[in-house]
């Protein structure tokens, strides 16, 4: 059984940073895609960033020069680091990974809160 744990979120200023980690565990043959998403209250889920196996990496345009995604293939992990933080930040962000294991299929972690208030 594959799982993503997620760790990182909690509540910063604006301006401020945080690093969100995700880990990948179990019967895990190969991870594509890995990636970061968040979800506002009363909004839909949004695509924050997301890293290839191979390193190339796509971002939000809200997010581009301040978020940094990036991934350790020999740890199954990937993290987010987040600079200057805006209060729109705010949301609960989850991790997504597309892995093959007994097929090839999309895993979310749990998701973790990430809060930007003074």
């Amino acid at each position: 059984q594959v799982q993503l744990v997620e760790s990182g979120g909690g509540l910063v200023q604006p301006g401020g940073s945080l690093r969100l980690s995700c880990a990948a565990s179990g019967s895990i043959f190969d991870i594509r895609n890995m990636g970061w998403y968040r979800q506002a209250p009363g909004k839909q889920r949004e695509l924050v960033a997301d890293i290839t196996k191979g390193g190339t990496t796509n971002y939000k345009d809200s997010v581009k020069g301040r978020f940094t995604v990036s991934r350790d293939n020999a740890k199954n992990t990937v993290s987010l680091q987040m600079n200057s933080l805006r209060p729109e930040d705010t949301a609960v962000y989850y991790c997504k990974a597309l892995i093959r294991d007994s097929g090839l299929r999309s895993y979310w972690g749990q998701g973790t809160q990430v809060t930007v208030s003074s």
